[in-house]
């Protein structure tokens, strides 16, 4: 174990001042794996007034006793090391905050109120102190076997934080790790005491779950243990609703996966590669609406506009959990775009101009990756095809193209000046007609041109040039004029 200087000058300095420090929990945990450490928490005999003296450079401002100590260290994982002093907990009657906090005066009283054996363990380094791993509760044994296991009675670990329920699938999914069957057990009796918890809290664990390289194990767990329906609920809808049929080899049988399967495979992909956050969140959300939407079944089924219902479910799902705005807006961009048709000899250059100006250019990688996911998700044997290696072209090459208003080679300011009007909608609208022109035609992107055509906008009415502007905006995508349901069968898309 490589322990850093800058944690072994803190002990050192606790030592010197007649103090314990050990490493506890997570640090300890990920040494002993070989796995990076994010976190490096210390924990200590001394109460916050005494750490603070030892260390000014510090600051404090929690209920639970916790000094955050600056290090000085380049080290974004060490620039601040947490140090807290040995404490008990008293009941939990609201499943999330302990009624009352005590300090203690032994490690032994701190490490049995942690979650999980593989988190409660602590370890000495400073000279003079007894060097090694304190290990009350056979966490190593655990971490050999790949184990979750609670500290003592899950019931009681689970009643005293109901968000640690989240948090033994999150430690699976990011250890590759199984869950011990007596806490298993426990996780689906409490899983209801979810509803106590907030749902921002919730959100940083089904986050990490998504992140973790196990990603899809872990939702489907969640779903296993009956923690999914307080989580995204609506994924819920996809469990046994068969989203995915193909012929096999023969014309006889059939391969068929449900929609929760179906999305739970393309995650998996999405993970595999590593993709961010918001293109793992659209890979397991991207079929939300088929359940809504489905007609018929077996080859004949039909899911139509289930990515325009699946984008608004979306929504409420990302809402709700509250996460940030940006995450919502590209997760669900990705989900209601993700369901387009490219054929190299149907599409124009405009119509892929058009997409990349629905989807945004800033989107329009991740949406190619979410495609690739499908795709491995319904198990078609090439995951990037001819046809998306060629859009993938020819984005490149209109990538210089406008796509945008404020890409045009004119802007509110000029027309303001060329048709001596103020600030106001027309001007948007004028904007929006001139654009379309140049989604067709790029080489009109020129000022003398724009110009000139906007004096002819200028001279319509109100009501003219805003009913242009909207029919511009509202034009039909190319891409998905040209779908139609025997072509998503053709394609299995």
């Amino acid at each position: 174990m490589e322990i850093p200087k800058e944690i072994r000058n803190i002990t050192q300095k606790m030592k010197e001042a007649g103090f314990d420090a050990y490493l506890v929990g997570g640090c300890v945990r990920d040494l002993i794996l070989i796995r990076s450490v994010r976190d490096w928490d210390l924990t200590t005999n001394a109460l916050p007034e005494d750490i603070q003296k030892i260390f000014p450079d510090s600051f404090y401002e929690n209920k639970f006793g916790t000094v955050s100590v600056k290090t000085g260290s380049e080290i974004e994982a060490l620039k601040i090391v947490e140090i807290t002093p040995y404490r008990v907990e008293s009941q939990y009657q609201d499943k999330r905050h302990p009624d009352e906090i005590k300090f203690s005066k032994t490690l032994e009283e701190d490490l049995k109120r942690r979650d999980f054996t593989v988190n409660a363990l602590a370890l000495s380094v400073a000279e003079e102190m007894t060097p090694g791993l304190i290990d009350l509760f056979n966490g190593q044994k655990d971490l050999k076997e790949k184990i979750i296991r609670t500290v003592g009675s899950p019931e009681e670990r689970f009643g005293e934080d109901a968000l640690r329920l989240l948090r033994a699938v999150r430690f699976a999914a990011e250890l590759d790790f199984t869950i011990e069957e007596n806490t298993k057990k426990a996780i689906k009796k409490l899983a209801a005491s979810l509803e106590f918890i907030s749902k921002e809290r919730i959100r940083d664990e089904f986050e990490k779950i998504i992140l973790a390289s196990k990603a899809a194990w872990g939702v489907e767990l969640l779903a296993d243990l009956d923690l999914l329906k307080y989580v995204a609920q609506e994924l819920t809808e996809g469990i046994g609703v068969i989203g995915v049929t193909k012929k096999k080899k023969g014309h006889i049988k059939y391969e068929e996966l449900s929609v929760f399967e179906h999305n739970l495979k393309t995650l998996d992909y999405a993970a595999q590669q590593n993709f961010n956050l918001e293109t793992r969140l659209a890979s397991l959300l991207h079929d939300l609406g088929k359940p809504r939407t489905k007609k018929g079944e077996g080859l004949g089924a039909s899911f139509m506009a289930h990515e325009q219902v699946g984008a608004r479910m979306a929504i409420q799902v990302l809402e709700r959990l509250h996460f940030p705005k940006k995450v919502i807006e590209k997760t669900v961009a990705l989900v209601r775009w993700h369901f387009f048709f490219y054929n190299v000899d149907e599409v124009t250059e405009a119509g892929v101009r058009r997409l990349i100006r629905r989807v945004g250019p800033e989107n329009i990688q991740d949406l190619l990756s979410l495609r690739e996911a499908d795709r491995s998700g319904s198990g078609l044997p090439k995951i990037s095809s001819y046809r998306l290696k060629h859009l993938r072209y020819m984005i490149e090459r209109v990538s210089r193209d406008a796509i945008q208003p404020k890409m045009l080679k004119i802007n509110g300011n000029d027309l303001m000046k060329i048709l001596e009007i103020s600030a106001g909608p027309k001007i948007g609208w004028v904007l929006n007609a001139l654009l379309e022109e140049v989604l067709d035609n790029p080489k009109q992107n020129e000022k003398k041109y724009l110009v000139s055509q906007a004096k002819k906008l200028g001279k319509l009415s109100d009501s003219e040039l805003k009913k242009l502007s909207q029919e511009a905006i509202d034009k039909k995508e190319e891409l998905e004029e040209k779908i139609d349901e025997s072509m998503k069968r053709k394609y299995n898309v």
